[in-house]
């Protein structure tokens, strides 16, 4: 079975988990687009859904989905998101899309957050690919000097920016022995809007795409 049809499966898994009139928080990213595109059959159960970027938003509204605003709803009773590494303590390393910030305001705002994935993200560690860190352009320097005296190598994304007006650094080869620590150090550097470690709130269940079907990961 090939990564895209794990990633479609993982999605398609997540549907029977969106509760009738749900305030649904939707992700970003290729495995959640394969949600996206099943959403339309589920529009009755759906009361609002919030999106974590303006890609998300622009697909959910090619479907017919009017999408609301956070502030409206007020908390969500699902986030649905992929990752691009996760462990099974269910701390996550998000962010390569660049929706980090978005992504965690939603995650937070949640009362469960499920996380889709094909089992090329499900990792013993965190760290091997590189931590997504938006910042403040100003603090762009500083804040990689820092992250030099952590003895990661930050690189800056080349000419992206997020949809808050930010820059991406992605540190590689940084040691993530303790996910919620790290996480907590990393954001309290002045200039780092949010940290690509979604640890201290993590995901409440993985559904992890297989060769054999897919594996739930469920929180005690």
């Amino acid at each position: 079975m090939d990564q895209n049809e794990k990633k479609r499966q993982a999605a398609q898994a997540a549907l029977e988990y969106i509760p009738d009139g749900a305030l649904l928080g939707v992700g970003t990213g290729s495995t959640v687009n394969y949600l996206i595109d099943a959403l339309p059959a589920l529009r009755p159960r759906i009361q609002a859904v919030v999106a974590s970027s303006e890609a998300t938003r622009q697909r959910l509204e090619k479907h017919g989905f009017e999408v609301s605003e956070l502030s409206e709803t007020g908390d969500l009773d699902l986030y649905i998101d992929g990752a691009d590494e996760a462990n099974k303590h269910f701390h996550l390393i998000k962010g390569g899309g660049g929706a980090l910030t978005r992504e965690k305001i939603l995650a937070a705002a949640s009362r469960k957050f499920i996380c889709i994935v094909d089992e090329s993200k499900m990792v013993g560690a965190l760290g091997k690919f590189p931590l997504p860190i938006e910042v403040i352009p100003m603090a762009r320097s500083y804040v990689s000097r820092q992250l030099v005296r952590l003895r990661g190598q930050p690189v800056l994304r080349e000419g992206f920016v997020t949809d808050n007006g930010n820059q991406i650094i992605d540190v590689w080869n940084l040691s993530i022995t303790n996910p919620p620590e790290m996480e907590e150090r990393l954001n309290c550097i002045a200039g780092v809007v949010t940290v690509g470690i979604f640890a201290r709130r993590g995901a409440d269940m993985i559904l992890v795409a297989t060769d054999t079907g897919i594996q739930t990961l469920q929180k005690k």
